[in-house]
């Protein structure tokens, strides 16, 4: 019988405070590569967003050798969101009494890494769910099959 097995493991950033426009730019320069690759494009790339990239992705790694006990070189992404967070509004004080809106926007950012070393199914001998139901035994006794032949109830006077 065939399992299957756990081989993503993600990491997610909330609230991080940036726009997810300027955001999706480095996440789109990084899904589907491996992890040599993405490390050294976060780290030579000129923006400001590449470093809280840089951490979320190197802790979704620490988890994948955490949970799937795999070494890092096995692990490209296989999936990179970027979606807008809360949006915070203050008053900036300016001349004559007046105030200036400022919107400070933030995002959330989802990167979910993959192992291609490990196999997605794997082969189990016996699995505990796997048994048939007792209920079937349990509960055919109670018909009286008598009770529907001709010498059973129907026909007795």
């Amino acid at each position: 019988m065939l399992k299957k097995r756990q081989t993503e493991v993600y990491a997610v950033g909330q609230h991080i405070p940036m726009s997810a426009h300027k955001a999706q730019r480095v996440i789109d320069q990084i899904r589907g590569r491996s992890y040599e690759e993405t490390l050294m494009i976060l780290e030579l790339m000129p923006y400001r967003a590449c470093y809280p990239i840089f951490k979320l992705f190197y802790s979704a790694a620490a988890n994948a050798s955490y949970i799937l006990d795999s070494e890092k070189t096995n692990l490209i992404i296989s999936k990179a969101q970027v979606h807008e967070g809360t949006t915070v509004k203050k008053l900036k004080a300016r001349a004559r009494g007046r105030s200036y809106p400022i919107k400070r926007s933030t995002c959330h950012i989802s990167i979910v890494v993959k192992d291609i070393s490990l196999e997605e199914y794997i082969e189990v001998d016996f699995l505990p769910w796997s048994k048939k139901p007792g209920w079937k035994n349990k509960y055919t006794n109670m018909i009286d099959h008598n009770m529907y032949s001709s010498e059973g109830v129907w026909d007795k006077k």
